[in-house]
């Protein structure tokens, strides 16, 4: 019986810590992959299963950039992080096939990122934004990583250190409570019923 204890112990303590470990991904997008836009939106944008983790507030790991099929980037490369979702003002150019690709923290800390492609068909008037060969950098305000890379080879492919040290203490907590719920369960479970009367 205390074997059984012990397991249902351990499970729910796993159980718990379970959701905290898993990676998030991306449940909407806008523009979703695939679609023709015909009108701009206000913002781009990518909403995840779960928060995302910006513990210091100031959106560093995160990125999302848009490049049409010649290259050229579009937007200030300047992100939003709220809640599950990470977003940026949109911007594009001619009439064309564009890709956007996408960077963030996941809860468990781990960097995360995907691209999908869509359509643009601008309305007519529509006057194009004239893009850039270069990654922007949210004028001036992202770390340099001295490459010029785009996603994946830039800043935000670390969490700074600061984040770090918040996401292994918070890690070291949990793990200290499951050690205490398993030890708890396992001294309980052991303990000898006294003579019955």
């Amino acid at each position: 019986m205390a074997g059984f204890g012990t397991l249902v112990a351990v499970g729910a303590v796993l159980g718990i810590a379970a959701p905290a470990q898993a990676h998030n991904y991306p449940i909407a997008t806008t523009p979703t992959a695939n679609e023709t836009l015909t009108e701009l939106p206000p913002k781009f944008s990518v909403t995840t299963n779960g928060t995302l983790l910006d513990i210091e507030g100031n959106d560093a790991g995160f990125a999302l950039q848009v490049r049409d099929s010649a290259g050229r980037y579009y937007g200030d490369g300047c992100v939003s992080v709220d809640g599950p979702t990470l977003a940026t003002d949109a911007a594009l150019g001619a009439a064309g096939r564009y890709t956007i690709t996408w960077q963030a923290i996941s809860t468990d800390a781990h960097t995360v990122s995907d691209s999908f492609e869509f359509t643009w068909q601008p309305p007519a008037g529509f006057t194009p934004s004239p893009g850039s060969a270069k990654v922007p950098d949210c004028h001036g305000k992202l770390k340099p990583n001295g490459t010029g890379a785009p996603i994946g080879a830039s800043r935000a492919a670390s969490v700074d250190e600061g984040t770090l040290q918040a996401v292994l203490w918070i890690g070291g907590a949990v793990l200290a409570v499951g050690a205490a719920v398993i030890v708890t369960v396992l001294a309980t479970s052991r303990r000898k019923p006294g003579p019955k009367a």
